[in-house]
């Protein structure tokens, strides 16, 4: 069974083929392979800069990039837009501020249940 698109495959024997015998060498030379670098004797290079750094040029970066970290840090606390303001306002509060608010808005819905009922009885 087969694809009805498909070709109808060859049956391709690997012994059919003439080979070549056991002391023989492959006729095709194999690809050409790459030549091994030299080894690196003496200090090697180092990156990312031009020429020896001093150790005050790594504190320089180091507080550097403390300072750029701690900018991120501070624009990412500022809110943004209406949302963002919420959100700060909903972080401020505590557990038992958000549970009195909950506690209040609770009560507001019985209120208006009785007084709903209270009407349609009459």
């Amino acid at each position: 069974m087969g694809n009805i698109c498909g070709k109808q495959s060859q049956d391709v024997d690997p012994f059919d083929q003439p080979g070549r015998t056991v002391g023989s060498t492959p006729s095709a030379n194999p690809a050409p392979r790459a030549s091994v670098p030299p080894k690196v004797t003496g200090q090697g290079r180092q990156l990312g800069g031009y020429g020896t750094t001093s150790n005050t040029s790594k504190q320089d970066a180091r507080s550097a990039a403390a300072s750029a970290a701690e900018e991120r840090a501070s624009k990412a606390n500022q809110p943004k837009g209406k949302l963002g303001r919420d959100l700060a306002k909903e972080k401020q509060q505590t557990r038992t501020g958000t549970l009195n608010a909950v506690s209040q808005d609770e009560r507001r819905r019985r209120d208006v249940d009785q007084t709903a009922e209270a009407r349609n009885w009459n």
